[in-house]
């Protein structure tokens, strides 16, 4: 399920741009969640068949990107420098959250690093954020399975492999190099309760610890 924003009423609260991911409009919506970021998943697989790191694209609902883009444009050096600053801010809230990533191979969790590439773009009208997420310590693919999850703890925001109609594209998730790799996404199957629970929360009440979690897709990727 996709929530738009109300464009009128989201207007009058976009100085909360540097906040991106954590606390985006207040009063656009009253009920989680508030906006959607659509992104793509590629892993980043050396010649010896260990996972480094895993690409990330991120776009912004259209509704939200038009607010983000017409902000922008005004500030001092205009758009480009704009959506510098932005990368840099959504960045620096990222972090602590642990770039909104989870993953595990063969049921064990991994140890994730510190984001130092990244950009933010305008790409077809919309705000596009491109991040490298790179492992700890590499980790073989080899015979195993990685499963990962991509969401907002809050589910403030609700996030979904890019698809088409209501099946993801063969592009969100990818896996680079020579390895031979079985691929799939795994839709959320969140129980009545806590579908009721998100529904019912406006912007000033603050979600269950882990709520993003039980709305997450979860990718798979099955090695040879």
């Amino acid at each position: 399920m996709r929530f738009s924003l109300d464009l009128t009423r989201a207007k009058a609260h976009a100085g909360c741009l540097g906040l991106w991911g954590l606390a985006l409009i207040p009063g656009a919506l009253q009920a989680h969640p508030h906006a959607w970021i659509d992104f793509s998943v590629r892993l980043v697989v050396d010649e010896q068949g260990r996972l480094e790191a895993l690409h990330q694209a991120w776009r912004m609902d259209p509704f939200y990107s038009l607010i983000l883009l017409e902000e922008l444009a005004q500030a001092e050096g205009g758009l480009e420098a704009g959506l510098d600053q932005l990368g840099a801010e959504i960045l620096a809230n990222l972090e602590p959250q642990g770039y909104f990533t989870e993953a595990r191979l063969d049921d064990q969790a991994l140890i994730l690093g510190e984001v130092s590439e990244y950009t933010v773009m305008e790409r077809g009208g919309r705000v596009e954020f491109v991040f490298l997420l790179p492992l700890d310590t590499p980790r073989s693919l080899r015979e195993r399975t990685l499963e990962y999850r991509v969401f907002d703890p809050s589910y403030y925001l609700e996030m979904v492999h890019e698809a088409e109609g209501e099946m993801p594209r063969d592009d969100a998730l990818r896996v680079s190099g020579d390895l031979a790799c079985r691929t799939r996404i795994e839709p959320a199957n969140p129980d009545p309760e806590r579908i009721m629970a998100a529904s019912m929360l406006d912007v000033t009440d603050e979600a269950e610890p882990g709520l993003g979690r039980h709305f997450a897709e979860t990718g798979v990727v099955t090695c040879d």
